[in-house]
């Protein structure tokens, strides 16, 4: 393999109520990973249990872990018995009545390199994820690994390109985003295509405007709504891998659990960047209304 080749996976899989059911699949795929000469493999987003922000419930913040804890030290020994760099995603206990969306960075001989808290909270129907998850406060800081600097952002951030380019000023050398995103029954087919084709295209997008590829892995399979109030959320799946023009390198199905593994050139991002150098040609001295909320 080409030595500017980094081979990476994601863990596309619809999670069950039992926590050690979730982690158990997950060792079997990474150890999968590793003997496909992965060297980076990519979680989806709270994959140790069912999506549990359908509702708002105080009893859910028992799911809650200290970093480091339990599943950082789980995680580390499975990267440095495999050799792989892990991205996770874990729901962060920091203190009594204080916690985060958090993703985690095992580097491949087991250490932590490093952590992101999810800066982008949601609150939608089915997603109440402000009831849980304070804002982050480590702000958007690549992560270096053996493999190199990862700009680890988490779901809603996707759609965000201020994210995205914030975290490719601080020499990101690809993007992460653990997901979990799916329908809203209540849509029809079409309402549902399109909002599947934006959440692909604005990561492109953040791939093309920044000259650097994206990995993104979502949840898929049906999760019920605790309360049997709503129909609960089918996850859509179609974690992917674009490279830096924003070129579809591998794409998951919207219903199967999968391994979906990808190489990525990282010298194209040098050679993308020099025939489209959106970074030389920013106007930074005429984008101080970027700080507004909104120029009224």
């Amino acid at each position: 393999m080409n030595p500017t080749t980094l081979r990476v996976a994601a863990v596309q899989m619809a999670c069950t109520a039992d926590r050690t059911d979730n982690l158990r699949h997950i060792d079997t795929q990474l150890e999968k990973a590793a003997g496909a000469g992965v060297q980076l493999v990519l979680l989806q987003e709270l994959h140790n249990h069912r999506y549990f922000c359908q509702r708002e419930n105080p009893d859910n913040f028992d799911l809650a872990e200290s970093i480091p804890g339990a599943s950082t030290e789980y995680l580390a020994e499975c990267a440095r018995k495999l050799g792989l760099v892990i991205v996770a995603s874990l729901f962060e206990r920091r203190a009594a009545g204080l916690y985060h969306n958090t993703a985690v960075v095992l580097d491949s001989d087991g250490t932590l390199a490093g952590r992101y808290r999810k800066m982008h909270i949601p609150d939608d129907p089915g997603y109440h994820e402000k009831f849980y998850f304070t804002p982050g406060d480590l702000g958007f800081h690549p992560v270096d690994t053996r493999v190199g600097k990862l700009g680890v952002l988490v779901c809603w951030d996707q759609w965000y390109p201020e994210a995205a380019r914030l975290m490719t000023l601080g020499g990101a050398d690809l993007l992460l985003y653990p997901t979990a995103i799916g329908w809203d029954s209540a849509d029809d087919e079409a309402e549902q295509q399109r909002q599947l084709d934006a959440w692909i295209t604005v990561q492109r997008a953040h791939a093309v405007s920044n000259g650097i590829p994206v990995v993104v892995c979502n949840r898929t399979g049906h999760e019920p709504d605790p309360e049997g109030r709503t129909p609960g959320i089918h996850f859509w799946g179609n974690s992917f891998v674009a490279g830096p023009q924003g070129e579809v390198l591998a794409r998951a199905s919207a219903r199967d659990t999968t391994l979906l593994i990808a190489n990525i050139d990282l010298a194209r991002r040098e050679q993308v960047r020099r025939i489209w150098p959106f970074l030389r040609d920013r106007r930074i001295d005429h984008y101080d209304d970027l700080m507004r909320r909104f120029r009224d």
